[in-house]
């Protein structure tokens, strides 16, 4: 068998005819998808580095920050996750040249489709990474911003009609909304958005179909934490958003172990 040992980070994607994963480590980048089918064994380090300073620290927030950069650092700031807090606009932040340079740019609000109808805030650039991640099979985009603030207002406004979260297991089962997503940006338009916003409205009303490296799906679905079980040995059974399928319904969160030193042999 070969091996790796590295740093686990959120994987970089391309939205080809199927979604293609590639796994980071020092001196590459290792292709996943020919590993679907294959027995792998992730082990744990017992090593967590923070993957905003890289110091070593004994617990992980939010996705790969030790405790003083989750609170202090902007990476880590509130509006990332709520982006109506966002004072880049306004020349304020944890990190003003940080926030400037990230937030000050075009951002954009979209519709994503999985078990339900997603509204979501993200930077252009993102796209489709966002959606990948988060496993949709369907996307479009509301409309396109200057700032994320305003992306933000824009979400919380309609956050009111359609969830701004993911159901992770009904994600990885598979479950899929019957409604369609062009529809929804259509309504969305019509009947619950603001007329302020309607110069940001987008053009493209091209849907984004995604389709994941997932043979079959499983019924149910149980997420594995390396805290807690630090060797797995199972066969990879597909890819989505970024979790590993394994057998017996066990799945595994890569981003959610970003900094955790692991040796995976293949």
């Amino acid at each position: 068998m070969s091996s790796i040992i590295t740093h686990l980070t959120k994987m970089p994607t391309s939205l080809e005819d199927e979604v293609q994963y590639y796994l980071p480590y020092d001196g590459g980048m290792l292709h996943m998808n020919p590993l679907i089918g294959q027995e792998i064994e992730l082990s744990f380090e017992g090593v967590i580095n923070c993957m905003i300073c890289g110091k070593k620290t004994k617990k992980s927030f939010g996705n790969g920050a030790c405790y003083n950069c989750f609170m202090n650092a902007p990476q880590a700031s509130p509006c990332i996750i709520n982006p109506e807090l966002c004072e880049a606009h306004l020349g304020k932040g944890r990190d003003v040249e940080w926030e400037d340079k990230h937030h000050n740019q075009e951002h954009i609000v979209y519709l994503a489709k999985s078990s339900a109808i997603k509204i979501g805030v993200t930077r252009k650039t993102q796209v489709p990474t966002r959606w990948i991640d988060q496993g949709a099979s369907e996307a479009i985009i509301l409309a396109e911003v200057p700032y994320r603030q305003l992306a933000g207002a824009i979400e919380v406004q309609l956050k009111e009609f359609f969830t701004d979260k993911t159901n992770w297991q009904r994600m990885l089962k598979n479950e899929q909304s019957p409604l369609d997503i062009l529809e929804a940006k259509e309504e969305a338009i019509q009947h619950f958005l603001d007329e302020e916003y309607y110069d940001y409205i987008a053009d493209d009303d091209e849907v984004i179909k995604i389709k994941f490296p997932v043979a079959e799906y499983p019924e149910k679905v149980k997420s594995v934490k390396l805290d807690k079980v630090p060797i797995i040995e199972s066969v990879l059974k597909g890819i989505k958003g970024q979790y590993l399928y394994l057998e017996n319904g066990q799945v595994i969160n890569i981003r959610n172990h970003s900094g955790y030193l692991v040796n995976l042999q293949y």
